[in-house]
């Protein structure tokens, strides 16, 4: 089932130290100052950190899902159009922003939401 904003407001809800920030037109998602993610309501998608080599295998393998957005620091950060990506997999990239960006000790305190449930 493709994602939605609700789908995604969640999964940010569920992830510790997460820092919200209202922009002109956008969402910004933080863990301890760190930036991870935004969103843009008008177009649905939002922005995640990767490693430079997911943020290419994504836009080469889906174009239609995945977009560059930019590079910075050594991470590549990829535009997900909502409608287009399936729950499951925006959970692990969203999972995966906020790891990326979270100090290594609370990263390595908080598995995903959905093995904590188990």
């Amino acid at each position: 089932m493709p994602a939605t904003s609700a789908d995604f407001q969640l999964m940010v809800d569920s992830l510790v130290d997460v820092e919200c920030r209202q922009g002109g037109e956008y969402t910004s998602y933080s863990v301890r100052g760190r930036r991870f993610g935004y969103y843009w309501p008008r177009t649905q998608t939002v922005g995640l950190k990767q490693t430079l080599s997911e943020q290419r295998a994504l836009v080469f393998e889906r174009p239609d899902v995945f977009e560059e957005q930019f590079t910075s620091g050594g991470f590549g950060w990829v535009v997900v159009h909502l409608d287009r990506v399936e729950t499951d997999e925006l959970h692990e990239l969203v999972y995966e922003a906020w790891r990326l960006s979270a100090p290594e000790d609370l990263a390595d305190a908080s598995p995903p939401p959905w093995e904590q449930a188990s």
